[in-house]
């Protein structure tokens, strides 16, 4: 969906100079995180996350009402796949590691982070690795710290989702760790949804941003599943396709926010 309206170049260049002061802060506190406990880092996680948000004008549409007591670690997170904002969205409400694909080892700033948290690198294009992955994700679940990852493995225009993959739900059955599925969806300043947050096709980095900083507001919304236990009879795909429905059902309404 087109956004009709969008921030002047002084509010882009101002919004840029916040970004670039986020920037700054945030590389300052990677080089920190080693020396932190977990649940130190997953304060600090918080930090960067709601301050690059308020950066960017992004508002996260939730009632802390409806957001379960549950959602503590450890569980397996998995979510739809729109843009590289997803990553601070979520860490802003629910603090871990997360799996990434290898370009993001490279970015500026963002790279860093991700290397000191943590972060679990995959090629997207070897199925080789699924195995090594799962075993990574086992060790950060039984180290009592929760895992985000998408399991479209791809991103999507946010209207719909693609289909999900089985596989790295594994892990969730290997340590008996319940999966707590989130749906997201963004919006512009006229509450309508907008694809203009999307991080598709050869959209690179710097594009995608000037994008988002072209929007005068966005807002997320976020549902939460009942975290799907584990079970004697749960498998990969069960668990898959229960996570796919839920989130599948709530990317397909609310258009508009009311």
């Amino acid at each position: 969906m087109n956004t009709a309206h969008s921030t002047s170049l002084f509010e882009r260049l101002r919004r840029i100079a916040r970004l670039a002061g986020w920037l700054i802060c945030t590389g300052y506190m990677a080089f920190g995180f080693n020396k932190k406990n977990q649940a130190q880092r997953a304060q600090d996680l918080q930090i960067i996350a709601h301050r690059l948000l308020r950066a960017l004008h992004i508002q996260l549409e939730n009632n802390p009402s409806v957001i379960p007591s549950t959602v503590q670690k450890p569980v397996l997170i998995v979510a739809n796949h729109i843009s590289w904002l997803d990553i601070f969205v979520l860490l802003a409400q629910c603090p871990g590691g997360f799996i990434a694909k290898q370009s993001i080892r490279h970015w500026p700033v963002i790279g860093l982070l991700a290397r000191r948290i943590g972060v679990i690198f995959i090629d997207r294009d070897s199925r080789s690795v699924i195995q090594d992955i799962n075993q990574q994700i086992a060790e950060s679940l039984t180290r009592q710290q929760s895992v985000i990852f998408f399991p479209e493995s791809r991103t999507s225009d946010g209207e719909s989702i693609l289909p999900f993959k089985a596989a790295l739900f594994e892990p969730a059955i290997k340590t008996g760790t319940p999966v707590q599925a989130i749906a997201l969806r963004y919006y512009d300043q006229n509450n309508l949804r907008t694809t203009q947050v999307a991080y598709v096709g050869q959209t690179n980095l710097f594009v995608s941003l000037w994008r988002i900083l072209a929007l005068p507001q966005i807002r997320v919304k976020m549902d939460y599943a009942p975290l799907i236990p584990i079970e004697s009879d749960s498998s990969r795909y069960s668990l898959k396709a229960a996570a796919e429905a839920f989130i599948a059902t709530k990317v397909g309404s609310d258009n508009a926010i009311k």
